[in-house]
């Protein structure tokens, strides 16, 4: 079974408010296999980008039979190369709403190329 289908529903919202070009095309997608092509292909184009948490994550969750229902908001570092060579350091906050243990809806913001990091390069 493909992540995609362990982690989200069936259906889900994704909100992208990030000036990053290309991530509108999140805003578009509500089903598994729509994602998981749609991530591919921007993985393609930024084979360098590494995410990481940056920060502690703040969660409001239910548990029946095991399952959370919820939030979960998480802070994280994206680190990629620009076209030009330099390497860049972005945070960003991403915003889980679960259901039954999937995820339904996911709301991102960071400030895009020209955003920051929330910490310096020392406390990474």
């Amino acid at each position: 079974m493909a992540l995609v289908d362990q982690i989200m529903a069936p259906r889900f919202r994704l909100r992208y408010a990030q000036p990053t070009p290309g991530t509108e095309a999140f805003d578009h997608i509500r089903r598994r296999p729509q994602l998981a092509d749609l991530i591919s292909r921007f993985r393609q184009d930024r084979s360098g980008l590494r995410f990481a948490p940056d920060g502690e994550a703040v969660t409001d969750l239910d548990l029946s039979d095991g399952l959370a229902t919820g939030k979960v908001v998480r802070p994280y570092l994206a680190r990629f190369s620009d076209e030009a060579g330099r390497r860049l350091r972005i945070s960003g906050i991403d915003m889980l709403r679960l259901e039954d243990g999937l995820i339904t809806e996911v709301w991102s913001v960071s400030g895009g190329r020209d955003g920051r990091a929330f910490y310096p390069d020392d406390q990474d």
